[in-house]
């Protein structure tokens, strides 16, 4: 039995959705209750509701932005539990090779080193940052978008591509054993593409304006300082690299993350 994690966020979802479409019985976990019979509640913030019996591979989805100890907290309860009950495998779904320059990038090592140490078999995808966050980020107010991208590419994915690769993998977990695979884009998008894909016009402003901006939005302590170093990484050019592991994996090209970043925005 394959069991994915975080049922109810926007990954997790088209995971088991993909699998589902392939006819691979599947169940989601959640902290949040929902009476269907393919779902298992769990809070990883309370061990004592953590149970993975009957589950052969686990597909562990970052257990939600919050602060590292609380992340941390989380997928050591989740492994731990996994340990106990015979999980076989665990897909743990990471942070692409450069986004160590990441703000949130210390749990996904954290967590890909508690995986390597332990004694379940597990396979890592790296994942590059969703293109749809991409568009999310760069979306146009009264036509100018002044997030501050610089001329920076970011090889950005399709979430659709990388909830396919996940099912694709927790099919055949004994194929992918200990491989860390970095399933970022084959092509950068900049902020001017996307600009010009929605009719824009890109007039970047400063980190200094974007973290201006973010302090009167209401936001959670930690998630200022997150999004801030995305555009950093963008505007210094750390996040362009491009690799094919994504096309290996599903036997096709991915879908252009620019129409998905376009989509993102344009709702």
């Amino acid at each position: 039995m394959i069991l994915v994690t975080g049922a109810s966020g926007h990954l997790a979802a088209a995971i088991l959705s993909h699998l589902s479409e392939s006819g691979v019985p599947a169940l989601g976990a959640t902290r949040h209750p929902i009476d269907t019979p393919w779902l298992r509640v769990m809070d990883f913030d309370d061990s004592g509701t953590i149970s993975f019996a009957g589950v052969e591979t686990l597909v562990l989805v970052s257990a939600g932005t919050a602060e590292d100890d609380v992340v941390i907290n989380r997928h050591e309860n989740a492994i731990t539990a996994a340990e106990r009950d015979g999980v076989r495998h665990i897909v743990y779904t990471s942070l692409a090779d450069a986004g160590d320059h990441l703000g949130f990038a210390l749990a996904h090592r954290w967590t890909e080193r508690r995986l390597r140490n332990g004694t379940v078999q597990w396979t890592i995808l790296r994942n590059g940052l969703y293109a749809e966050l991409i568009g999310q980020l760069l979306a146009p107010r009264d036509g100018v978008i002044v997030a501050p991208f610089g001329d920076g590419g970011v090889a950005a994915v399709a979430r659709h591509d990388l909830a396919e690769a996940a099912a694709i993998i927790a099919q055949t977990p004994e194929e992918h054993q200990s491989r860390t695979y970095n399933l970022v884009g084959t092509k950068a998008i900049t902020a001017q593409d996307v600009a010009d894909e929605l009719g824009a016009e890109y007039r970047p402003g400063t980190l200094t304006d974007l973290r201006k901006a973010l302090d009167s939005a209401a936001l959670l302590p930690f998630q200022p300082p997150m999004l801030i170093s995305i555009h950093s990484a963008a505007t210094h050019g750390f996040l362009a690299s491009t690799r094919s592991d994504i096309t290996d994996i599903l036997g096709r090209e991915p879908l252009d993350p620019l129409a998905a970043a376009a989509a993102a925005v344009q709702g």
